[in-house]
């Protein structure tokens, strides 16, 4: 017969382990690659990550698929983009972000939206503008040629 003590048992030591880990993780700081929709990982750096990453990667992947391949999925166009003040646009950069700038009465410039709508604090308004990718799209990358000072070193198409 087994015998159970009346007190209760040790509270681990540290904070409660969380229901939402990855949410948790994703909105703990600002991480390259994540928006509060989507966390995107370059192709390029993940298949030049270590084999064992890339094995554990593949497997989670694997079943993130399995699980979901029921939905609709759409293909995803992602565009490398960095955050500008508004008033640092371009016509062309105003015009991609759906925005437009135009001389009022007092000639002031002022700022709308698509729809008409006026930008209140232009200088602090900032939007997403694309931008060329700084991330190597092939296999060359920081992993692969990497002296020991952890500078990359000049090889091949795609550097320059």
């Amino acid at each position: 017969m087994t015998m159970y003590s009346p007190e209760p048992l040790p509270r681990h030591p540290g904070p409660p382990a969380s229901s939402t880990p990855l949410r948790d993780f994703l909105d703990s700081a600002r991480r390259p690659g994540v928006s509060p929709g989507y966390a995107v990982l370059p192709r390029s750096l993940a298949e030049a990550m270590p084999l064992p990453w890339q094995q554990q990667m593949a497997y989670l992947l694997y079943e993130f698929h399995q699980v979901y391949a029921h939905l609709e999925w759409p293909e995803y166009r992602v565009v490398p983009s960095r955050r500008e003040r508004l008033v640092d646009l371009d016509e062309e950069q105003l015009a991609e972000v759906g925005c437009m700038v135009e001389i009022d009465a007092d000639g002031e410039l002022v700022y709308r939206e698509r729809n008409g709508r006026r930008i209140e604090n232009p200088e602090t308004y900032e939007v997403l503008v694309s931008c060329l990718d700084p991330i190597p799209a092939d296999q060359i990358n920081a992993n692969q040629d990497t002296p020991p000072r952890g500078l990359p070193m000049r090889q091949g198409p795609g550097w320059g």
